[in-house]
């Protein structure tokens, strides 16, 4: 029974790095800044946790930290822009780990960042994959409520957060039927065309922010409305609307969005994007894509769209920054999905963009994190080999503001534990 217990509670040992004062030097190593630029033998100066110098000839001051990075990769914390990490534990089937969806349809006020966990166990695998920063991101409803940025190595999430409530999230309603379903003899059929249904509740999404306006001209209230307080931000443009949409119509009102309120729009999901890559440039829409292992959307698109849709958007000059939705995996193989974009289409500098200084930029945060440039927060990953290809990159040492955070985690706890029981 006191080996189940040491076991349950081996990941209580990890906890955060303290805050590293002082001048630290990373040298000799291939660094890729993440604008697209590398810079062979080069050296990072960090003071005080944020980035002062990169590039060649740099000479460490006598007596600071320096780490030799000879014959290693050089990187931007890599970010992973929507998910629950630190939302939800178990899962659904344990509704007290679960702080990721919300009871009721519109949601605005709702805020995801009060709620995440920074003792979640899935944490610490991610920073061993080089994964530092994530978009902690609602679910449910039509409307789940407010996104905020998280680094992950803090105590609580005041100490977390990065930007908070930077992104409303709205969840698009289908306007395809998929053919083939089943419905027993004793069920009514549907009374209301569920295409009409959609469009339904469509048209209530645009009174909502209709009224949210009308609301944000007020000069004076005589209460306040918290659902249409939530979404002021959205009308002075200090958050943006991060609208879930897979297909071309539900990306076509998102559009409208843009046009009719002047939203700034984030496409999240967006497996048809390519098809209309030329709009979203046009409106400077952004896209994260979803996953890339995955089927696509209709059964008659090429098998292995999902894996060009990055070269194609990169081709159209849409910004866009890759995603990684797989539970099975827990969200880890974030840079293997750039490695596949990679593979069909986009060089290894532009992929790796999509995972660090394109990301920053669709959630606000490219001004102190996403690259490794001067003035911005020390957030970076050095790694053994390619951190896109999953058979030569092993992360030997990860930094976020400056402090070297432990890429300790329980499954590497349990290898040491078991090789000192067979003297390995």
């Amino acid at each position: 029974m006191l080996a189940s217990i040491t076991l349950a509670t081996a990941q209580e040992s990890i906890y955060p790095a303290k805050a590293f004062t002082g001048q630290l030097y990373i040298t000799n190593g291939t660094i890729h800044v993440g604008n697209g630029q590398v810079i062979e033998n080069g050296t990072i100066e960090v003071n005080n946790g944020k980035i002062v110098r990169v590039g060649t000839g740099i000479t460490p001051a006598v007596g600071a930290k320096a780490i030799d990075a000879k014959g290693k990769q050089v990187y931007p914390g890599l970010i992973l822009p929507s998910t629950d990490i630190g939302l939800k534990e178990i899962g659904s089937g344990v509704r007290g780990s679960n702080d990721v969806y919300e009871i009721g349809d519109l949601n605005p006020s709702v805020r995801s960042i009060v709620a995440y966990n920074t003792d979640s166990k899935f944490i610490n695998p991610l920073k061993a994959m080089g994964i530092l920063l994530a978009c902690i991101t609602p679910q449910g409803g039509t409307i789940s409520g407010s996104s905020s940025v998280v680094q992950f190595d803090a105590w609580n999430w005041e100490d977390a957060a990065y930007r908070m409530d930077g992104g409303i999230h709205l969840n698009m309603p289908s306007f395809f039927i998929r053919p083939g379903g089943r419905r027993f003899a004793a069920q009514p059929a549907p009374t209301i065309d569920p295409l009409q249904q959609a469009q339904n509740k469509v048209d209530e999404i645009k009174s909502f922010f209709t009224q949210a306006k009308a609301y944000a001209a007020a000069p004076v209230h005589a209460s306040t409305n918290l659902k249409l307080q939530a979404v002021q931000g959205l009308f002075s443009k200090k958050q943006k609307l991060f609208v879930h949409a897979d297909q071309v119509k539900q990306m076509l009102v998102a559009i409208d969005f843009v046009k009719d309120f002047g939203f700034d729009v984030v496409i999240v999901g967006g497996s048809e994007s390519y098809q209309i890559a030329d709009l979203l440039k046009q409106y400077n829409i952004p896209v994260i894509l979803s996953q890339q292992h995955s089927l696509p959307t209709m059964e008659d698109d090429d098998v292995d769209q999902p894996y060009k849709t990055p070269a194609m958007l990169q081709k159209a000059g849409v910004l866009f920054a890759l995603n990684n939705e797989d539970v099975t995996t827990r969200y880890r193989n974030l840079s293997y999905n750039a490695g596949t974009a990679v593979a069909y289409g986009l060089t290894k500098e532009e992929a790796l963009q999509t995972i660090t200084l394109n990301a920053a930029k669709i959630l606000g945060v490219a001004d102190i994190t996403g690259s490794l440039e001067a003035g911005k927060d020390a957030n970076i990953v050095i790694s053994e080999g390619d951190i896109l290809d999953m058979k030569s990159s092993t992360i030997q040492h990860a930094f976020i503001q400056g402090r070297e955070v432990s890429l300790e985690t329980k499954q590497t706890q349990l290898y040491e534990r078991y090789k000192q029981k067979y003297g390995l």
